[in-house]
């Protein structure tokens, strides 16, 4: 182009701008006026006062334990605020000199930047596009006023919305109302902590807090300068500039960043040419339900914590809520060391025991047949491929059948592989589960929750929502109402077979065996029999007080699922679950009051309001004097000849009073131990997922080998552990003395010689 015909086309462009330019100061105020007030709905809503003064932003709700500790979080977005005084200084030094360095001069917006931004246009026309287009206006309050509010957004639409570039000025007016509205209500701190506090930056970190703990596992006032600067560069796209997936990328704009930092005078010219040589460092890990401290007691929760939010108003996964628990951390650090390290060894031993063969075995030993095609069927992926394919069964069972690519448990970590639903149904079905809780007797208080050995692949809690049949555990029940009925635990009784009369049933009679199929026919105390575990006696005893009796004693005792009043309630046939038996033996330790298990005392909101506390439901369930009877009764575990608890350790037992009693179903498929101390209450069960599951030899199985070495490992570790306050010791003896002598050594009484006298009653009355 010639310079004759450049000189009047740029006049022209000079007057145009001339005109443009005092249009723009004429036009400006009334054109903000008008997007203030969405004048005929042309241009969209802005918020209001009250959402200003309380910016909507969806925050993670967080599960404390008692001692303080972060437990997990419920969640849509990953995210948890945090204050100005929380940051570190590093954090606030890279954000001012990447992305708005005069942000302490300006009042929402920054009008030296607005001028360099429309100088760079006016060049870039005049010069007909050879000059760059470098810088903007955008300030950092203009930034959180389009996080929080969604100025872009189809919420925030008006008539005029969809003009192209006329679009983009009204954004950008609104953003500069929104953000002057802003620095008049906030402080310059709180606005740049919010800015942090909703930024987005990738893999599921929403906020800073999250981004600082997904992407360095720190808190955001320990970030080193480099760390500090990985995360602010990620500001500008959190994709594009990913240390995980873009690590170049994200390590040319960390340098960027370190650079502004350096041109700012945040940094000396040393530390830049030193913190640009080194290396992207992650410790990247993204939070998830499926890890961290009490992964099962927080899945049981969630459900419940659900419900309660929806019926007060609040939703558990945005209001930010802050709910504390009964948990102990270290407690359940402990309790899921134990049933890592026992089920670990365990699972080894019951693969052993198989030789190759399938766990899943009748009564004499045989395979089921269509075991695993009867499984499948209750798997929601057989119940999606029924919703696709209907009847067409070649096509299901296609399926099912087609080997892919999948990531499977093991108890030395993951393994990648190929398998098919079937394939993989089969080889989980190998597992054998587990579940623990210890609780407080005297408070309710659940100290540590083991719903099973892996959340992640195995979802289904066996602490409450599974029930399985207790064996020998049930036991209790039958002595605690034979004391209750006046019978000392001195009584004695003949180790005989008792024989059930069934009318109308088949077989029309019942007498159930000893678990050795052996009757000693030697005399011994009902104390004795319950620490040998002595069906035989046992079932003697539900004879004197009822099978009615029993259920009710029970139930008040702490367990709440049905029980049938039948002779086999003696040896634990109804299903319970571990919840439940942990509550009611806690009964005997807490001087007979029973006290629900409990587990959450109190909610806040976002702000550290309590908008709920909760007590423990408690009832007195049985006499002061009855309750320590049973203590003694279970303390035979540990103390008479044979007891089920003698196997426990040297260390365990020295100078304590501990009480116990295993459980053992048939063909073990259940193997159960509750144990009882002055100031804890366990239990454990270890079984199959399916009662066909199960060792092949009995012995094996049984709840001593199973479940008591769990609760064996978390005591001593609890005991090793000064900081608890859980200490050994005697139970506690109740402040009247005992009407009943303790010394069965000096006790002669036989099965016909009931001391009518001492107790005023007769055999005859039960």
């Amino acid at each position: 182009m010639s310079e004759k015909v450049k000189k009047p086309l740029r006049k022209k462009v000079i007057k145009g701008l001339w005109i443009l330019f005092i249009g723009f100061i004429v036009g400006l105020p009334l054109f903000m006026g008008a997007v203030s007030i969405n004048f005929l709905g042309l241009f969209g809503s802005l918020p209001d006062f009250r959402q200003l003064e309380n910016p909507e932003t969806s925050i993670a709700s967080e599960l404390f334990t008692a001692d303080g500790k972060s437990m997990g979080k419920y969640f849509r977005n990953n995210r948890t605020p945090v204050q100005f005084n929380e940051l570190s200084k590093n954090v606030v030094n890279a954000l001012i000199a990447t992305e708005d360095i005069r942000f302490y001069d300006h009042s929402g917006v920054d009008y030296i930047g607005l001028a360099r931004a429309g100088f760079g246009v006016v060049k870039y026309v005049l010069t007909f596009g050879t000059a760059s287009l470098d810088g903007g206006g955008s300030t950092v309050t203009q930034q959180l006023a389009k996080n929080l509010f969604r100025t872009r957004g189809a919420e925030s639409q008006g008539l005029l919305s969809n003009v192209p570039i006329l679009d983009m000025v009204i954004i950008k007016a609104k953003e500069w109302i929104v953000a002057a509205k802003l620095e008049r209500s906030y402080t310059k701190e709180e606005i740049i902590a919010m800015y942090l506090n909703t930024f987005e930056f990738g893999g599921n970190s929403f906020g800073i807090k999250t981004a600082a703990k997904t992407f360095f596992n720190k808190e955001p006032n320990e970030l080193a300068i480099q760390e500090a600067a990985v995360l602010i560069g990620l500001c500008k796209n959190p994709n594009y500039y990913s240390p995980v997936s873009n690590p170049e990328n994200s390590l040319r704009r960390r340098n960027t960043v370190l650079a502004q930092m350096h041109k700012y005078d945040f940094l000396t010219t040393a530390q830049f040419d030193s913190l640009k040589q080194t290396e992207l460092i992650l410790d990247y890990k993204v939070q998830n339900q499926n890890e961290g401290l009490a992964t099962y007691f927080r899945g049981v929760v969630a459900e419940e914590l659900r419900l309660w939010a929806i019926s007060n108003g609040y939703d558990i996964y945005e209001d930010g809520l802050r709910i504390y628990t009964t948990i102990d951390s270290r407690m359940q650090q402990y309790a899921e060391e134990a049933v890592a390290n026992n089920m670990k060894a365990l699972q080894e031993k019951f693969i052993a025991s198989l030789d190759g063969r399938e766990p899943w075995i009748d009564e004499r030993g045989r395979v089921l047949p269509g075991f695993l095609e009867n499984s499948i069927q209750r798997t929601e992926v057989y119940k999606n491929l029924k919703k696709h394919y209907g009847n067409d069964t070649d096509s299901i069972n296609y399926e099912l059948n087609r080997k892919k690519k999948m990531k499977v448990f093991s108890w030395n970590g993951e393994i990648d592989t190929l398998m098919s639903s079937m394939d993989s149904l089969r080889y989980y079905k190998h597992f054998l589960q587990t579940g623990f809780m210890a609780m407080d007797p005297h408070t309710g208080h659940i100290k540590a929750w083991v719903g099973g050995i892996n959340f992640k692949y195995f979802k289904f809690d066996h602490v409450r929502q599974s029930k399985r049949q207790p064996g020998s555990t049930f036991k209790a029940f039958v002595y605690a109402a034979s004391i209750e009925s006046g019978y000392s635990p001195c009584y004695q009784v003949i180790d005989q077979p008792e024989t059930f009369q069934l009318p109308g049933q088949d077989p029309p009679t019942w007498t159930p065996p000893n678990s050795n199929g052996v009757y000693s026919y030697e005399k011994m105390t009902i104390r004795k029999a319950m620490a040998n575990s002595v069906n035989s006696i046992t079932a003697h005893m539900m004879k004197k007080v009822g099978p009615r009796n029993v259920a009710e004693t029970a139930k008040r005792i702490g367990i709440t699922s049905e029980l049938e009043p039948v002779p086999a309630l003696s040896l634990g046939v109804n299903d319970v679950s571990l919840f439940e038996m942990v509550g009611a033996y806690g009964t005997f330790v807490n001087e007979g009051e029973h006290i629900v298990p409990f587990y959450i005392t109190r909610i806040e909101d976002k702000y550290g309001n309590p908008i709920e506390i909760r007590s423990p439901q408690k009832k007195q369930a049985m006499s002061e004097e009855d309750a320590y009877l049973m203590l003694y009764m279970l303390r035979g575990a540990t103390e008479e000849e044979g007891g089920t608890g003698m196997g426990l350790s040297k260390e365990l037992r020295e100078n304590n009073e501990i009480g116990g009693k295993t459980g053992t179903t048939q063909n073990a498929s259940d193997g159960w131990f509750m144990g009882v101390t002055k100031d804890l209450v366990a239990g454990a069960w270890v079984g199959g997922d399916d009662r066909a599951i199960h060792f092949r030899n009995w012995y094996d199985g049984q709840g001593a080998r199973t479940a008591r070495p769990i609760w064996s490992e978390f005591m001593t570790k609890v005991y090793q552990d000064s900081t608890l306050g859980v200490t050994k010791g005697e139970f506690k003896k109740p402040a009247r003395p005992l009407s009943v002598t303790l010394n069965c050594d000096e006790v002669t009484k036989t099965v016909d010689e009931f001391n009518e006298y001492e107790y005023g009653t007769s055999v005859d009355e039960f």
